[in-house]
Order: structure tokens, then C-alpha cells, then sequence
């Protein structure tokens, strides 16, 4: 989970001139992704035994947990390595590049053209994910991007790096790390094999007490300036102009022009697993309720959000959450022959409605013990890499969170105007309903 740190891309430099990446024009749908070509296949088989040579946008306390975490790999026999590291705040930067003995680099396209990079691991704010990727597949490497894949404002953007990608074929796992379990694919095999019947009905959740994520980001220099350390023009990308803030800078998961809270910041952990059991596309409506209910201390994105996502197949999925209380409710999936609850020790299935089947417990593989757990960050690093050497797609896929992220814009557009949002999948555009009275 991205925290309060992770400002990518903040590292001064000695030249402070504007990075600017365009995002390219949005593209038709219904392009396949790009299959595997032999030639590419036998690369991959050559290059198993080489060391993947990877890079790091955003040395803030996500990047460095991630950079770390792919050190600590290195040295337990992976065959990987850290040579770049990137941050648009200069003191950042410095401490980047002497704790990994790698190469710093104040701006990503700079990075991005080192020649000796194979794939890119992306920890930079939500509104710079989606350009980030979008440069780094251009430039021909493999990403790893925290979550969430956009900004909530992006998803022009958003599907344009998805129709690109599909061009280009490269490896892109977002950092979803629940989905480092094989329970949810191997649960998504037995729904599609008709375990539970036809699925109409699916809910999961996000609880927690605190607003340690947002307010409690720390400003590591209250007294920082632009041009001095800070590039406050690559910082702020497309998001509004606004004056230059230490705590908009460093705080930023605090502010709607860089952030979404719980909905982008929290959500995709829960739900991300849950569609890739359900494989539900692209939602048709959905509706959103949400707001700052309780904390303050200057945020400007909700603590508390609920929604709810429709699917023209005949499916309902809710997804309830809070920062204020920590009670939560189970993620369960509901069919018309059976139900499927996950619990930590795995996916328990119950029959229903008089159907002859056993109740039984598909095991998980890593116990959960919240996002942040190091053997679920391992295991998802590591089925990237797998992913980069073979050019089979990771299991939390660009494709996959494209259906995520699409159904949590649409939700925070809900929010935003009272008013139900529709997606029309032949045109692949969001629109407005009416109001709600």
C-alpha cells in the first residue's frame, strides 16, 4: 500500500526545468492483447539466468519498503538487481542513491532512457501511475506500479495506457499484493467450472481505525522550497496549478487533486482479488455515498465510502469501507447454488438451496495478515519477475485492474455529483445520470 511518502517523482535536481509526459490520445476498443511470439519466448528462455536489471520511480517510504524488499531478494538468490533510483526531492534522492549504491536520476524520462534497465517499479503519488506507466511501456521496459493503476480523474488516460499496452505487450503488475495467493484463481476456475451456480451477488470491505495514512504522512521539511531541492512543477503533473504547499508535497494523500482515500488509496487491496475470482469486465452502473465523517486536520478526501457496482450479466458487488472503525464485514461471494466466504486459512465454500455438495475449504497459500505482510510483497515481486523472464502476463495484470479502476472512477464520480454513472462498453465512455432528488 502506497503511504504518505511515496512521493515518487519528488527529487530535485540540478536543472529544475518542467517534466512534462503527454499521455496519448484515447484509442478504440477492442484491440486483443499482443500475443507472445516465439522470438520472444526463446529471449525470455536465454535470459532466465540473467539478473533483471531494475530501476525505482519514487524513493519514498513505499519505494524504499519495495527497493529494499527486491535487495533483500537479490540476496536470497533472485536473479534480480537495483541499478537506478528516481525522486523529484532532491535530499530524497540522495538517500536513495547511497543506501543502494545505485545510479540517481532527478527525472523519470532520464531514467527511463538507461539503456541497461529490463523493467521499472513505480511508487510515485496516484496522479503520476498512470504517466509513469505510459512512459516506462514506450521506452520498452516492464512495470511494476503500486496501486492504484490512475488517478480517480484519469481515465481517459487510463484507457489509453491500457489500448497502448495492447500494442506493445508489455509486463505490467500492479501492486495489488493480496493477489500473491492462488486462492483467488484458483476460486475463479471453480466459479467458472459452475461451484457455486451463476454468481449474482458479491461484497467486500476496507475498515480501519486511523488516518495515520494521510495525516500522518510526515513532512520531512516543513521549510522546503521549489527550486531548491523540489521540482513542484513535476510534482503537480496534470492536476490544478496550486501554490507550492510542504504539505501538499509530502502529505499529498491529504488532497483530492492527488488522492482519492480509502476508494483508490485502500480499496483496490480488497477489491482487485475479488474480480479476479468473478472475471465481472466492465461494470455497467454504479452508485457511491462517501465523505470526511469524522477526521479533519486539512484532508479533503472522504474517511468513510461506500458503493455499489452493477454488471449487465446479472451481478451486484458492494464494496463498504471506513478509516473510522475497524469492524469489518466478511468478502463474500453469493451464486445461485452455493456461497464462497474467504477467510484467512482460505475460501471456505457452503452449498445452498438444497444443492448435494460438501462443505469444504480450498486452503490459502499465505495466510492473510494485512497488505503490508513482507511474504505477500515477496511473492507478488516475484511473479513479476517470472512474469518479465517468461512474457506471460502477472496475475494482477494491467487488464485486470483496468476493470478495477474503472469502477472506482465511476464511483467517485457518483460521490462527486449525486448522481448514478453509467459506462457503456461499445463506446468505452463514462456518463452522468440524473440527479438524485
Amino acid at each position: 500500500m502506497a503511504t504518505g511518502a511515496d512521493n515518487s517523482q519528488r527529487a530535485g535536481s540540478s536543472s529544475r526545468r518542467q517534466f512534462l509526459l503527454h499521455s496519448a490520445a484515447s484509442l478504440s476498443a477492442g484491440l486483443a492483447p499482443q500475443a507472445v511470439s516465439a522470438a520472444q519466448q526463446n529471449a525470455a528462455q536465454q535470459n532466465n539466468d540473467k539478473p533483471l536489471r531494475v530501476g525505482l520511480i519514487g524513493a519514498g517510504l513505499r519505494g524504499t519498503y519495495l527497493a529494499d524488499t527486491v535487495v533483500a531478494m537479490a540476496r536470497a538468490g533472485e536473479p534480480v538487481e537495483l541499478v537506478a533510483v528516481c525522486d523529484i526531492y532532491q535530499p530524497r534522492l540522495e538517500r536513495a542513491e547511497a543506501k543502494f549504491g545505485a545510479k540517481g536520476y532527478a527525472k523519470s524520462a532520464d531514467m527511463l532512457r538507461d539503456a541497461r534497465l529490463d523493467a521499472v517499479i513505480v511508487a510515485t503519488p496516484d496522479r503520476h501511475h498512470v504517466l509513469n506507466m505510459l512512459a516506462a511501456i514506450r521506452a520498452g521496459k516492464d512495470v511494476y506500479c503500486e496501486k492504484p493503476a490512475s488517478h480517480w480523474s484519469q481515465f481517459d488516460k487510463l484507457k489509453a495506457l491500457v489500448h497502448e499496452n495492447r500494442k506493445l505487450g508489455r509486463m505490467v503488475q500492479i501492486g495489488t499484493q493480496f493477489l500473491a495467493d492462488s486462492v483467488w484463481e484458483k476460486s475463479g476456475e471453480l466459479i467458472r467450472n459452475g461451484e457455486i451456480g451463476k454468481p449474482v451477488h458479491a461484497q467486500t470491505c476496507y475498515f480501519r481505525r486511523g488516518d495515520q495514512g494521510e495525516c500522518g504522512m510526515k513532512v520531512d521539511d516543513p521549510d522546503a522550497k521549489p527550486g531548491v531541492g523540489v521540482d513542484w512543477e513535476t510534482f503537480q503533473a496534470d492536476a490544478p496549478r496550486r501554490p507550492f504547499s510542504a504539505s501538499r508535497l509530502f502529505q499529498w494523500r491529504l488532497y483530492m487533486d492527488y488522492s482519492g482515500g480509502p476508494l483508490t488509496d485502500t480499496y483496490p487491496h480488497v477489491v482487485t482479488p475479488l474480480f479476479k475470482a468473478l472475471n465481472p469486465g466492465l461494470p455497467e452502473k454504479v452508485v457511491a455515498i462517501g465523505g470526511r465523517y469524522y477526521f479533519d486536520c486539512g484532508r479533503d478526501v472522504p474517511d468513510t465510502f461506500d458503493l455499489l457496482i452493477q454488471y449487465p450479466q446479472g451481478l451486484n458487488v458492494v464494496v463498504l469501507g471506513s478509516f473510522v472503525n475497524e469492524t469489518r464485514i466478511d468478502t463474500v461471494i453469493r451464486g445461485s447454488d452455493g456461497t464462497m466466504i474467504k477467510k484467512p486459512e482460505g475460501m471456505l465454500f457452503e452449498p445452498q438451496g438444497g444443492v448435494q455438495k460438501n462443505r469444504r475449504e480450498l486452503p490459502a497459500d499465505i495466510p492473510a495478515r494485512g497488505e503490508g505482510h513482507r511474504e505477500l510483497s515477496v511473492a507478488h515481486l516475484k511473479d513479476f519477475f517470472q512474469a518479465v523472464r517468461s512474457r506471460k502476463q502477472p496475475r494482477s495484470d494491467l487488464e485486470l485492474n483496468y476493470t478495477v479502476q474503472t469502477a472506482l472512477i465511476m464511483a467517485m464520480r457518483s460521490h462527486l455529483t449525486n448522481r448514478p454513472v453509467f459506462f457503456d462498453r461499445d463506446k468505452e465512455e463514462i456518463s452522468l445520470g440524473k440527479g438524485r432528488s
